[in-house]
Order: C-alpha cells, then sequence, then structure tokens
C-alpha cells in the first residue's frame, strides 16, 4: 500500500511517496515561507501524483501556518482519494533521523519556535517520549537537556549552551526519512499540537516552558 507523507511544519518543506515501506518519490526544500504555495506542486511531481491509501501528516510543533497548511491538504486528498490520514510529531521525526545516525543512543530534540523559544523534547535510545514536548526559553531548555546527542535547528546553539561533550545534528524534519519513525509514533485521526500556548496570557518567567 502506498503511503504519500507530507511534512512542512517547520521552515522546512518535504513530501515523499513509499510503497511497501519503500521510498520511490520524494522533495526538501528549505522555504522559510510560502509553503503553500509550493506544496501541492511538490505533491503532483511525485509518481502517480502522489495519489495513496494512506497520508502521513507532521502535526508540529512547528509553524503555525505551515502546520495548518500540511493538515488541510492532507485531509483535502484524504477526502477526494478515500485515505486513511495519520500524524506524528516533528520532533519526534528529528529524534528519530538523529538516532539512525547514532543507534542506541539518547535524543534531545530542539527546534526553533515562536517568540524566541524553542521546542524541547528528549527521547531515548529506542525512541520513546520521555516527557511532552515542551515550548521552553534556550536556557531551560539547557536546563533540562541530558542527551549525548542534541538534534533539531536549534542543535548547535543548545550545544554551546551546555558545554563540551555533546555532539549538535542540525537537522530538520524530512518526509523522505519517516521510516526511521517507530510505527507506534504515526496517531490516527491527528490535531494540530502547535506547541505554545495562546500568546494572550499571564506572563511566564524566562526559564519556564509551556507543555
Amino acid at each position: 500500500m502506498r503511503l504519500l507523507v507530507i511534512d512542512c511544519a517547520t521552515e522546512a518543506c518535504s513530501v515523499a511517496l513509499f510503497d511497501g515501506g519503500l521510498l520511490i518519490g520524494g522533495t526538501f526544500a528549505m522555504l522559510g515561507r510560502g509553503h503553500a504555495e509550493r506544496l501541492i506542486p511538490m505533491i503532483e511531481a511525485l509518481p502517480g501524483h502522489g495519489r495513496s491509501r494512506r497520508i502521513a501528516v507532521d502535526a508540529g510543533p512547528g509553524s503555525f501556518t505551515g502546520i495548518r497548511v500540511g493538515l488541510a491538504a492532507a485531509r483535502a486528498l484524504a477526502l477526494a482519494w478515500d485515505a486513511a490520514v495519520e500524524g506524528y510529531s516533528s520532533l519526534a521525526l528529528v529524534a528519530a533521523m538523529a538516532r539512525a545516525q547514532h543507534p542506541g543512543q539518547a535524543i534531545d530534540a530542539v527546534m526553533t519556535g515562536g517568540h524566541g523559544e524553542w521546542f524541547f523534547q528528549a527521547f531515548d535510545a529506542d525512541g520513546a517520549a520521555l516527557a511532552p514536548s515542551a515550548s521552553c526559553s534556550p536556557e531551560a531548555a539547557a536546563a533540562m537537556s541530558r542527551a549525548p546527542v542534541v538534534a533539531g535547528s536549534q542543535a548547535a546553539a543548545l550545544a554551546a549552551l551546555r558545554g563540551g561533550g555533546v555532539e549538535p545534528l542540525p537537522l530538520w524534519p524530512d518526509a523522505r526519512a519517516l521510516g526511521a519513525l517507530p510505527a507506534a509514533a504515526l496517531l490516527p485521526d491527528p490535531i494540530a499540537a502547535y506547541g505554545r500556548a495562546p500568546d494572550a496570557q499571564v506572563p511566564r518567567t524566562s526559564a519556564s516552558c509551556n507543555q
């Protein structure tokens, strides 16, 4: 069975098509902006225009606009194709990509958040999350980080805050790497996980996290 993967929750935008677990097509681009304009042409360029019976989409945390674009596209295509939609976490995929390079290692995933914060989540050597994802100040993320490998768009910055003995892997979620993600990380009926509470709230201290 074919599986279409859509990932546009971060600055990157990527799509991939798997058939029987094998990657048969995919594209990755660092866009920053303009995901809505580029996503559908990227899907149409896949073999068979990406048509599949299963669709997996990055549900965040990440960009409000990018997450909405990805979920809307996945749901619209699922309706047209009578396909099932599943979701996964951007941080879980980044951690899985890093674990593929460092088998048997615990991974801390850290991505750019909003308003100067970072999205942070720790994973054990088997890919299981040790705690829910959090939107934190850089200092709070550094205080929580313990893994020998840190991965994500803010990996180098987190490694610098922690000091020596940490290997940074600058990575962004890539739909073509979905095969590295544990099957249990794909969940039905995805709900957007923006990673931050609404901005209209009581201010928190600089070392706090939103979970």
